[in-house]
C-alpha cells in the first residue's frame, strides 16, 4: 500500500505514513460534519477529532478540553518542538531545553513588538523518547493543526508551539488594529508539520466558501487560513455609532477559507474585572458600591 498523501510505500495495516506523518484513511475524510469529502487536503485547518495524531518524531495528544486543555507532546529519540517561553508544564528529564533568539535581534525585536517573548524555547528529547507537555496561561481550549505545506495566520497571543520545521513569521496587523487597541501584529505561520494554538474559551470554527464575507471581532481572532483575504474596519459606520455599539475594530474575511474563533474575549473579561481592582490613588478595594 502506498500513503494517498505523499506516494511511500507503506507496510500493510500502517496507521500513519513514517515520511510525511500522515493518518491513514483519513486523507480524504472530512474534518468535520458538512465539509465535501472532495475537499483537498492541501487546504481546511486539519485537526483530529479525538484530538490524537503523530508526525515525524513525535506524538501528540490534547486532554481535558475545552476549559483547561492540555497538550502531551511524546517525542522520538533527538527529535525537537519548538513553544512559546513559558508554555511549558512539564518534561521528562531527559528534554533538553534550550532558549534562544530566533532571527537574531532583528527577529527578537519584532516577536516582542508582536507582544511575545523575544526568546523561543525549543526542547529536545536525549538519549532517548521524551515527553513535553504545553498550556496557555489562561482557562481555554487547544487546536492541534496538522498544516501541510499550509500558511496560517495567528493572532500573537494565540500561538503556543510547533514543529521545529514551521516558519514563523511577525507581520504587520494594519494601522486600523493599532489605533483599536486590538493588537498591532499577528504571526504568519508555514510549513508541514504541528501547530498548537490556545484560545480563551472554547473554539468555534468557521467555514467560508469562495466569496462569503464574514465580521469577527478582533478580540475574538485566534488562526485563520492564508487562503482568507480580510480587512479592519470599525464594526458600524461612523465613529460614534461603532463607539455606542461597545465594539471596537472588526475583521472582515473573505472566503474560500476556514476561521478558529474563540468564545471569550480576554480583554473583555479585563474590563469586567477592573472595577474590582485595587484603585491607584485609594490603595483599597472598590466594589462598585
Amino acid at each position: 500500500m502506498n500513503c494517498p498523501k505523499c506516494g511511500t510505500q507503506l507496510a500493510e495495516g500502517s496507521s500513519f505514513c513514517s515520511a510525511c506523518g500522515n493518518r491513514l484513511g483519513t486523507a480524504c475524510a472530512p474534518p468535520y460534519p458538512g465539509q465535501p469529502s472532495d475537499y483537498s487536503r492541501a487546504h481546511g485547518i486539519h485537526i483530529d477529532e479525538d484530538s490524537r495524531g503523530q508526525g515525524r518524531g513525535y506524538n501528540y495528544e490534547v486532554l481535558h478540553q475545552p476549559s483547561f486543555s492540555l497538550a502531551v507532546i511524546k517525542l522520538q529519540a533527538e527529535q525537537s518542538i519548538q513553544a512559546e517561553a513559558g508554555a511549558m508544564v512539564s518534561m521528562s528529564a531527559n528534554v533538553e531545553l534550550q532558549s534562544q533568539m530566533k532571527g537574531g535581534l532583528f527577529g527578537a525585536i519584532k516577536r516582542a513588538a508582536g507582544g511575545e517573548s523575544a526568546f523561543v524555547s525549543t526542547f529536545t528529547s536525549r538519549g532517548g523518547p521524551g515527553e513535553v507537555t504545553f498550556a496557555p496561561g489562561a482557562p481555554g481550549d487547544i487546536a492541534a493543526i496538522e498544516l501541510s505545506n499550509q500558511s496560517f495566520f495567528v493572532q500573537s497571543a494565540s500561538y503556543l508551539a510547533g514543529d521545529a520545521s514551521l516558519t514563523v513569521d511577525t507581520k504587520w496587523g494594519g494601522a486600523k488594529s493599532f489605533f483599536g487597541g486590538e493588537g498591532l501584529f499577528v504571526l504568519l505561520v508555514q510549513g508541514q508539520g504541528l501547530l498548537l494554538v490556545s484560545s480563551f474559551g472554547a473554539i468555534h470554527r468557521k467555514r467560508l466558501q469562495a466569496g462569503d464575507r464574514y465580521v469577527v471581532d478582533t478580540g475574538h481572532l485566534v488562526a485563520w487560513e492564508g487562503t482568507t483575504q480580510y480587512t479592519l474596519r470599525k464594526a458600524a459606520a461612523g465613529f460614534f455609532r461603532s463607539m455606542m455599539s461597545g465594539e471596537g475594530i472588526v475583521a472582515e474575511f473573505t472566503g474560500p477559507g476556514e476561521l478558529l474563533i474563540q468564545t471569550r474575549n480576554l480583554a473583555a473579561l479585563a474590563g469586567l474585572l477592573k472595577p474590582f481592582f485595587p484603585s491607584q490613588s485609594g490603595g483599597g478595594f472598590n466594589l462598585g458600591s
